[in-house]
């Protein structure tokens, strides 16, 4: 329903199901702050005008490992998938390639773009850039974003990668509108209200503001991905990068940046992932914190959820089951048979 959904919107049939795809597996993920409940938004900018049908980006640099790409506010995941592509490409000729992305648009979760390069082999860096949403430390108005950075690393060809996937603020976004739609509080240190104050009030914090994840070091870590995002590229940063849900007719204007390591050119892919292997078993071995019984290696707890969600299903908020079923009938789209209810695990009831 969800590809039905874009292709009636105006995005070319394959290209559709690219975009569906990538919302569907963050909810798979345990990510529903990038999943489908980003569905009505997208498609709205997409009547609205402020992001493109189309589904490349034209190239404004293209020098040796560097490139910068010109996004024309397309679908993020379509620019950024391309540029991560190209960014792998240049790194298996250069040993490093780095691609930013301007006049670019919400491409999703970071993790899907490292992860393709780690499965390729190398090492993957994604970020981007978001309209201001956090205060300087001592500030009283938001000056930077909460903006995304993810780090892939290959692991042997049977295995997972690791996947270091973080919002720069202590929640993302999309948790407060989650919370707000289910009517619940959120928790203390997420976000302030319009006045500075730490609100549990998920619409007060929507008024307000994100707190920084670790105080100064977050939003230190959140200045430098608005420069090698928006600054570098030449695209948007600060306050020219806009909000997703403020006027959708006016385009996002956000910026990314794609860096893909080849461990072959700092001394062999198979020592890497080896001495990858070695510091894994260093993190994840016992003793643990009384009742724990399991550290993971980031990315794992997504792996799993990814699987357990092809036994059990994604359970979605039944507002936005609503939304998405009204917003198919709008454009046409057949709404499928009501799925069951996702299984439990075994001793839930």
């Amino acid at each position: 329903m969800v590809g039905g959904i874009f292709a009636a919107a105006g995005v070319p049939g394959p290209a559709a199901a690219t975009v569906a795809g990538s919302l569907v597996d963050a909810d798979r993920r345990g990510v529903p702050s990038h999943g489908t409940m980003l569905v009505p938004m997208y498609v709205d900018r997409l009547r609205r005008g402020s992001v493109s049908t189309a589904t490349r980006a034209e190239p404004v640099v293209d020098l040796g490992a560097i490139a910068v790409l010109d996004a024309g506010h397309a679908l993020g995941v379509f620019t950024a998938d391309q540029a991560m592509d190209l960014a792998v490409a240049k790194a298996r000729q250069f040993g490093l390639g780095a691609v930013s992305v301007r006049r670019a648009f919400h491409f999703g979760a970071a993790g899907r773009y490292v992860r393709a390069a780690a499965r390729s082999g190398l090492v993957g860096v994604a970020m981007s850039n978001t309209r201001p949403l956090m205060p300087a430390p001592g500030g009283g108005h938001p000056v930077v974003g909460n903006n995304p950075l993810a780090v892939g690393l290959p692991t042997g060809p049977e295995d997972e990668p690791v996947v270091l996937d973080i919002a720069l603020s202590e929640v993302a976004l999309g948790r407060i509108r989650l919370a707000e739609a289910a009517g619940g509080p959120i928790p203390p240190g997420w976000a302030t209200d319009a006045l500075g104050r730490d609100t549990t009030d998920p619409a007060a914090a929507l008024a307000g503001m994100l707190l920084p994840t670790g105080g100064h070091k977050g939003f230190g870590l959140a200045l430098v991905v608005d420069a090698l995002t928006g600054v570098l590229s030449g695209g948007g940063y600060g306050q020219q990068v806009r909000g997703l849900y403020a006027d959708t007719a006016v385009p996002n204007n956000c910026a990314h940046f794609f860096l893909a390591l080849d461990p072959a050119a700092f001394g062999g892919p198979e020592e890497f992932t080896t001495r990858l292997a070695d510091l894994g078993r260093e993190v994840t071995a016992g003793p643990y914190a009384p009742g724990v019984d399991r550290v993971s290696l980031p990315g794992q707890r997504s792996t799993r959820r990814l699987r357990d969600s092809a036994r059990q299903g994604v359970a979605l908020d039944r507002s936005l089951l609503d939304t998405l079923t009204t917003l198919a009938g709008d454009l046409g789209v057949p709404v499928p048979a009501p799925y069951p209810a996702p299984a439990q695990p075994e001793g839930v009831h």
